[in-house]
């Protein structure tokens, strides 16, 4: 019966983190996968797929990264996986990559014994493997789940009219109670796209500026200095960029004390649409559509 041994399962996760550490940042997990591909001839069982479809040498990566995972070596968000300290230290401590695997597969069976002491020695007794099996099935098509959700989330926003993410960002922004006094026009708009208050009138302080940008790319410091240019010692700054931001960006941000000045990424500006879409108008909720489903997770 065709198989794939621990050694190699572990030339495919040593090449996914040797292709996830020579990247910055984060890696959109598909885009990684493709990569570690790529770097080896397959054979035919590996380039096969199940019955139920799927590509089992995704499936095998996947399943590997479980216990890369629970190793604490792996962090995964949003369908982006990124190396940890630990992982990198691993990474250089183990050269061979059967070794690597097994330290994975390891300390993942540290985690789960950990785990199952909160359950009854019965409960542990009627554990199977199967069912075990089963339990990381779901965790990865729960995270294939995810990854196909976040990118159609990612890809709708970022093809968005410009004017319309605008729109987008001052449904947000009065949802969460604040009153939106302006949206630039199509035009020069000075380096400011909305103009929003904490009460109807503008009346009392403090006036928030916000720039909007569905860049692919980070904004970088010189950027965000030209932003903070327009703002007033008595306003905050909002910055909206689905790319993210350069870490001098950040620290610069961070470091201001005469002026106050938010940075909101794509996960971010996300995470606060999904805290606040009780509040939105139907309006909004047509502009940036979502329905929520729920899982059973796994334990």
């Amino acid at each position: 019966m065709a198989e794939v041994t621990r050694r190699r399962t572990g030339e495919f996760v040593k090449k996914l983190f040797e292709v996830l550490m020579t990247s910055n940042g984060a890696v959109r997990a598909q885009d990684a996968i493709v990569r570690v591909r790529q770097s080896f001839t397959l054979s035919p069982y590996e380039a096969g797929s199940y019955g139920s479809g799927g590509s089992r040498f995704e499936k095998i990566l996947r399943f590997a990264t479980v216990d890369c995972v629970k190793a604490g070596w792996l962090s995964k968000a949003k369908g982006q996986w990124e190396v940890t300290e630990a992982g990198r230290r691993a990474f250089g401590d183990f050269k061979d990559p059967e070794a690597f695997y097994k330290e994975a597969c390891r300390l993942y069976a540290i985690w789960k014994a950990g785990r199952d002491t909160v359950a009854s020695e019965v409960q542990s007794a009627l554990a199977s493997a199967p069912m075990a099996d089963a339990a990381e099935a779901l965790s990865v098509t729960l995270e294939e789940a995810e990854e196909q959700a976040w990118t159609q989330v990612e890809t709708f926003l970022r093809t968005r009219d410009p004017f319309e993410f605008q729109r987008i960002v001052a449904d947000l922004l009065e949802g969460m109670g604040y009153h939106v006094s302006w949206i630039s026009p199509p035009g020069k708009d000075g380096g400011v796209d909305i103009v929003a208050h904490t009460d109807p009138l503008g009346t009392t302080g403090p006036r928030i500026k916000v720039q909007v940008k569905r860049w692919q790319s980070r904004v970088d410091l010189d950027n965000l200095r030209s932003f903070i240019a327009t703002i007033g010692h008595a306003d905050v700054g909002l910055y909206v960029c689905l790319g993210g931001f350069t870490k001098d960006a950040e620290d610069y941000a961070r470091a201001q004390e005469s002026r106050r000045i938010t940075l909101l990424d794509a996960d971010r500006f996300f995470e606060l649409w999904i805290e606040f879409y009780a509040k939105l108008t139907d309006a909004a909720r047509q502009r940036f559509p979502l329905t929520p489903i729920y899982f059973l997770s796994p334990r």
